[in-house]
């Protein structure tokens, strides 16, 4: 399926919500972040690194998707932070959509939240183009995936606004080709800024966190 015809299944009620939702996002001055990943990437762990170094800096939120089993939702090492959080039963639906982030924002206290991440569930399959209302959409891509992981999902890494390369304290033990990676990627995207880190040593955060920062500030333009 090509993107053109995928995009064309996007329906117009999906994309009125993603509208709504990113001039409420924008009226409150929260930058929202759409972090997509295949299992195991790390998501989890870079949001809870995230909230670890952005504390004081800025007020965070997330908001988690997650195919709760028949039980309901597990717990989940988010239940450790003390922030706002909202998680989002996607269903039979292996992503999340318009309506489920609106609905999600409903129980928030937007009023107390400068950055909003938003965790996908553990899949680069998702509509690339599908808009939940975010500002920026992230990709985080790990060492173990391969050098070629952009090749194997081209869509998520052409329309992404930065990539995530986690794990990347595995870099000696894998012999992880970083000039493949970044030729495949780049031939993909050319403009977005690449973090490499990890969420066990914390190596990266730093630049990471920092942009953040600027998307709080409104500034894209940065890094």
């Amino acid at each position: 399926m090509t993107l053109t015809t995928r995009l064309e299944c996007i329906p117009p009620a999906d994309v009125r919500l993603a509208a709504d939702s990113a001039a409420l996002l924008h009226a409150m001055g929260i930058a929202a972040v759409h972090l997509l990943a295949s299992p195991g990437a790390g998501k989890t762990s870079l949001i809870l690194r995230t909230a670890e170094s952005l504390s004081g800096k800025v007020r965070l939120g997330v908001i988690q998707a997650t195919l709760a089993p028949p039980a309901g939702p597990g717990p989940t090492p988010l239940d450790a932070l003390d922030l706002p959080y909202v998680q989002v039963d996607t269903g039979v639906q292996p992503y999340l959509d318009a309506s489920m982030i609106r609905e999600a924002l409903e129980q928030l206290p937007l009023a107390d939240v400068d950055l909003l991440l938003i965790e996908e569930i553990g899949t680069l399959t998702a509509p690339a183009k599908q808009s939940l209302g975010e500002k920026v959409r992230v990709v985080v891509a790990s060492l173990p995936e391969g050098e070629e992981c952009p090749l194997r999902y081209p869509e998520p890494f052409s329309h992404a606004d930065a990539i995530v390369l986690n794990k990347i304290d595995l870099l000696p033990a894998l012999g992880f080709d970083r000039s493949l990676f970044y030729r495949t990627l780049r031939r993909l995207n050319a403009e977005a800024p690449v973090f490499e880190l990890s969420c066990r040593t914390g190596a990266g955060l730093e630049d990471w966190g920092a942009w953040l920062v600027e998307q709080v500030r409104g500034d894209c333009g940065a890094n």
